[in-house]
């Protein structure tokens, strides 16, 4: 067991980002405890006032894990890319979000305000997706 977590902590601390400072490595602990939180906050959806409050915790808790880690890897990525990326899983929480409240917890009814962002994001995504390399490419 005891080598188990050694292996575990070996693991962890070689999957750091490599840029100098501890900033770096504390984003990424942030990030990575931010997406367990998030796992969390869909596991006890019957401890918060509302199921629908603790999926959008849920999705804002995620959309800051996502921020966080690309900060954690700044050093190492090309700024552009960081951003381009962060704007895309921005998009695609959102999408996820919306829809799911639509179509698998039905919490929202179909209607222009929660249309608009279901709509709004999945242009931009495809879009996005499709621009990928012309902004991004070295």
């Amino acid at each position: 067991m005891l080598s188990l977590i050694l292996h575990l902590i070996l693991t962890i601390l070689l999957a750091l980002p490599k840029a100098e400072g501890f900033l770096p490595k504390w984003q990424l602990i942030v990030a990575t405890m931010a997406v367990f939180n998030t796992f969390q906050n869909f596991a006890t959806l019957k401890l918060t006032l509302t199921a629908l409050q603790a999926r959008t915790f849920a999705a804002w808790t995620l959309t800051s894990a996502v921020v966080r880690g690309y900060a954690a890897t700044i050093s190492t990525i090309k700024p552009v890319v960081v951003i381009y990326d962060m704007a895309l899983f921005t998009y695609l929480i959102a999408f996820g979000h919306f829809t799911s409240e639509l179509f698998i917890f039905r919490t929202a009814k179909i209607n222009v305000p929660v249309l608009s962002p279901v709509v709004v994001s999945t242009v931009s995504l495809v879009w996005m997706f499709q621009q990928y390399e012309f902004y991004v490419r070295s």
